[in-house]
């Protein structure tokens, strides 16, 4: 599996040396069954993952599936069950939980955003922020709750920030550079008000960010504008307000909070109690 190496790493941190509680049980004869239980609403992502985990930590252990990924789950959803020898389950447990509810807090946190635009065409977009070397998780997550991914890194987009047209000396310069050397690659300029955008458009970028900026000029820029260039809205943006902002026409809103600021979603993991 294309994590493998990533899983790997998360239980070597976890388990070290050995599981000293569980190893000095003596369980490696004991079956178990347990299941991993919802304790809260919310989208499920990264079964798989958890999956993996577990079967990493123990081939032999068997695993049935009750909710896959894009499911949503009530308190006391079970979403899997898991059987083999106790020893394992518990040393696989916590690794396989942290990705689980972090994933599915994810994509919780996406369709919240994404129901709250619900009857507009703009479409949520995710960032750059996340958590280091889980970037292709979280942004699966992101599709999983019916967002979509921006640039995965700085390979795949040019994306001219504030700082980068400072050490140009102004938009227009720093599009002419890219567009000298770049001639396959969108580019896309931030703006902070109507007269940069103005400036981003003329020079020719294919999409302009609008950078915090009020509701008032997001909505002048896509009268001038949307059928020229595309626009995306970032800054200040949550779900409380976020409807507001694709009523103006936006073709694209992002969130970096949906994988900063998200809470992970409340996931047990369960012994069987014996009869």
């Amino acid at each position: 599996m294309i994590y493998d190496e990533m899983l790997r790493k998360a239980l070597a941190e976890d388990i070290g040396h050995g599981d000293i509680t569980t190893d000095s049980l003596d369980l490696d004869a004991v079956k178990a069954t347990a299941f991993m239980v919802a304790k809260a609403a919310g989208v499920v992502a990264g079964v798989e993952v958890a999956i993996r985990t577990f079967k990493l930590v123990d081939k032999d252990l068997k695993i049935t599936l009750y909710r896959k990924d894009s499911d949503t789950v009530k308190p006391g959803d079970e979403i899997m069950k898991i059987d083999g020898r106790a020893s394992s389950i518990l040393k696989g447990e916590r690794v396989a939980l942290n990705f689980l509810q972090r994933l599915s807090g994810i994509a919780t946190s996406t369709k919240t955003m994404v129901d709250a635009m619900e009857g507009t065409n703009t479409k949520l977009l995710d960032t750059r922020k996340t958590t280091p070397g889980l970037r292709a998780l979280e942004k699966y997550a992101v599709r999983i709750g019916g967002g979509h991914n921006h640039r995965f890194g700085l390979f795949d987009m040019v994306l001219l920030k504030e700082n980068h047209i400072r050490a140009c000396g102004g938009i227009t310069e720093a599009v002419r550079r890219v567009k000298e050397r770049n001639t396959s690659y969108k580019i896309e300029v931030e703006v902070t008000n109507l007269r940069e955008l103005t400036e981003a458009v003329k020079a020719g970028a294919d999409r302009v960010m609008l950078d915090n900026m009020t509701l008032a000029n997001i909505r002048k820029a896509v009268k001038r504008y949307a059928d020229r260039v595309e626009l995306e809205v970032s800054g200040g943006v949550n779900d409380k307000n976020i409807q507001k902002y694709a009523r103006t026409g936006v073709h694209y809103i992002s969130s970096g909070a949906i994988t900063h600021s998200y809470k992970s979603l409340d996931i047990s993991l369960l012994f069987e109690e014996e009869a």
